[in-house]
Parts: C-alpha cells; structure tokens; sequence
C-alpha cells in the first residue's frame, strides 16, 4: 500500500503482541491536505532507505536527499537511541537548509543478543562487512542463545524525526515484530530483511516483494504517525 493510495481511505494495521491483527481506518475526504507535500526532504544519503520512502509516498511527494545537496554532510550518529540519532540527522539538516526535514533511524534489535545490533546495526561488524556474512554470524548467534532457552524473537525498529520549518521537533516510533530464521532466504529488501521472519508473510521480509513489505514495515508504522500530524498542519 503506498501513500498515494491513501488519499480517500487510510488504513492502518495495528499488529497486537498475541499475532493477531486488526484495522483501524480514517477517512479522508480528498486529497487537498496533501497538495503542499510535493517535495519533502530526508536526511540520508542510503539509496535504499530512499527508495522504500519513495515507494511508500507514491506520486505525491518527490523525496530529496543528502545527495541533493551540493556537498552531503558527514552525520555523527553520537545518540543512545533510534529516537536520539534521528534527531542528531533531522538537526544537522535542518540547520543547513532551513526547510522541514524528517530523518530516520532504525535497525534489528534481537531479544537473545541483549538487544544487538540495535542501534549499530548499520555498522555491526564494520560498515564494509558484507550482510551475507553479518546475517549468517547473527543467526549463528541466536542458534547458539537457542540452545539455552532464549528466544529467536526480533522487531525491526524504526523512529522518525519531522523537524518543521519553524524548528518546531516531533518524533515517531514504529515497530515490525517477528523472530531471526534459521537461513538466509530471499533476495529482496536489504541489510537484514533476508533473516527476518514475519508469521503474516510465513517466510522472510526478505522474501516478499517490496510493496507488500512496506505494508507492514516498521517504518511505514511509523510514518503513519508522521503522515496524520504532517496532514494536520497543512
């Protein structure tokens, strides 16, 4: 479901913890509110992460990036937390053009690796490390917690940070709940989508085509929350 298709009716998966899922839907009457989100800016430089943007928007927005800029800023990702290192982003940006910017940051955060690679995860086992070799090592890892009772559970977790033109700071969290597979399976998505089993697709995140991911990803999740206040501001 993509952005553009949400212009007369938003609906919205709620996952609960016990599986099961269910919809809440908001009505909107046209598509006026949208008519000011013709460019929208996003502070990083990872094709990927503008691509599942872009897909997610559809044709209402043109997404801009740090590639757009003339010269893309180093960003030191010093916070403690997805919410803390999007706003480091979303700031940096903000102060250098002025205009409203939101900013991301997300990873795998896995229960029996006490969290890991969480908040490293683009940089787990160094930023050049293939992620066939970080995919394999992780669940390798939780093969290993397996055998003393741990859990293969995992979330993806994404928090967005919107910093408005006038400076004024929101920030959304969204999650995708599943567990770490037993194998690499799938070659769509990126970074860890091909060890992240989702019981609603009954195989990979990895193994599914983009547009049905972003139905259910933690970052449409979260930018659900962003899209509802954007909306009401225009």
């Amino acid at each position: 479901m993509k952005f553009k298709d949400l212009i007369i009716n938003f609906r919205i998966r709620i996952q609960q913890q016990n599986g099961t899922a269910e919809f809440q839907e908001i009505e909107i009457s046209d598509g006026k509110e949208f008519k000011n989100m013709e460019t929208i800016w996003i502070a990083t430089g990872n094709a990927h992460k503008a691509e599942e943007f872009q897909e997610m928007f559809g044709d209402q927005v043109k997404v801009k990036t740090l590639k757009d800029l003339d010269h893309e800023p180093e960003i030191e990702e010093t916070g403690k937390t997805f919410e803390e290192n999007a706003l480091i982003k979303a700031r940096t940006i903000h102060n250098l053009i002025h205009e409203a910017v939101i900013a991301d940051d997300s990873g795998l955060v896995v229960d029996a690796l006490d969290g890991a690679p969480g908040i490293y995860s683009s940089r787990f086992m160094g930023e050049n490390t293939s992620y066939d070799i970080k995919n394999q090592a992780i669940i390798d890892s939780v093969n290993e917690k397996e055998k003393e009772g741990k859990s293969r559970s995992a979330r993806f977790v994404c928090a967005i940070a919107w910093i408005e033109k006038d400076g004024t700071e929101h920030v959304y969290q969204g999650t995708m709940e599943g567990s770490i597979a037993k194998e690499i399976t799938g070659e769509s998505g990126f970074g860890y989508d091909p060890i992240f089993w989702f019981d609603p697709f009954n195989t990979t995140s990895g193994n599914v085509p983009a547009s049905l991911k972003n139905e259910y990803s933690h970052r449409h999740n979260a930018l659900v929350q962003f899209m509802q206040d954007w909306r009401e501001e225009k």
